[in-house]
């Protein structure tokens, strides 16, 4: 169990969402009424064959009908890019930023482009992407420099539309780490659009600052934060209360940075009890949070 379980509070000012990636097993339009019926403020749309399919025909009609469904349910958006096969059916998340073959790296772009359009006509807060593993035999300079070259263009859309790009770091990728990801933003001279998703799990499972301080750290880059529980040293997204974090210095922190983005569930390994697990995340996390200044706990 994490070192503290959460006692009852009010809502808190943070905005909490559920990953479609954690709903797999549910059509997109039964996950989001789902969400809705629960209370969260809205959702982390994760852009696969089974959801939003970003490589389909209509994709613009098709974006448009699930913008109104959204607002109809009264569910805010980031738009996330982590689907596992939605371009390569045999290479998990492949191809990548990272891959020697130019025409896979350019199949990799038009994926985040199509995603940035996808979260301008969405309304999105952000969108959502990583930068996959480092092949076999590819040197650490090759490989940020395949980044930053791929993320150029997807950044001067993400300018152009208006909706920041928020790169995760993801444990066993080139960008793993919060130090990985100020080592791109001076390699891209800094640009205005790109942000940062920090996962909260990844955190304790990997960086040197326990997450309260990772937070606090990454407040001025803050774009999309995704959660969970996890354990030192073990990349095993955990719901919550399995886990070793605790969670209401966490969320006291991140309600104190002034962030105003989603803080979505991401449990894409319990997708099969998807329902259950987002029934119980909500009030969890409700309870963990700070309540708002002048509220009575």
């Amino acid at each position: 169990m994490s070192p503290h379980a959460p006692g009852p509070g009010s809502p808190s000012p943070l905005r909490f969402g559920y990953g479609t990636n954690g709903l797999a097993d549910l059509r997109l339009d039964d996950a989001l009424a789902l969400l809705a019926d629960l209370g969260y403020d809205g959702v982390g749309l994760t852009l696969d064959h089974m959801h939003l399919d970003p490589l389909a025909p209509d994709l613009a009609t098709r974006t448009r009908r699930v913008a109104e469904r959204l607002q109809a349910l009264g569910l805010s958006v980031t738009v996330e890019t982590g689907a596992r096969y939605v371009l390569d059916p045999r290479r998990k998340h492949g191809p990548s930023l990272l891959d020697p073959d130019p025409d896979d790296r350019a199949r990799r772009v038009d994926l985040l482009l199509r995603a940035v359009r996808v979260a301008a006509d969405l309304g999105a807060h952000a969108v959502h992407c990583f930068s996959g593993i480092t092949p076999p035999g590819t040197d650490p300079d090759s490989a940020w420099k395949r980044l930053a070259d791929g993320l150029t263009t997807v950044l001067d859309a993400a300018a152009t539309a208006g909706v920041p790009l928020a790169v995760e770091p993801e444990p066993g990728h080139l960008l793993a780490t919060l130090a990985d990801f100020h080592h791109l933003r001076r390699l891209l001279g800094d640009p205005e659009p790109l942000g940062l998703t920090l996962d909260i799990g990844h955190c304790q499972c990997l960086e040197p600052l326990p997450p309260a301080d990772c937070v606090r750290a990454a407040a001025p880059w803050l774009r999309h934060v995704q959660i969970e529980d996890m354990r030192r040293g073990v990349h095993e997204h955990l719901p919550f209360g399995d886990g070793e974090i605790d969670f209401p210095p966490v969320l006291a922190a991140l309600a104190a940075t002034g962030y105003q983005g989603l803080t979505v569930v991401e449990l894409p390994r319990h997708s099969h009890a998807g329902p259950h697990f987002a029934d119980l995340s909500l009030p969890f996390l409700r309870h963990a949070a700070p309540t708002p200044q002048g509220s009575t706990p």
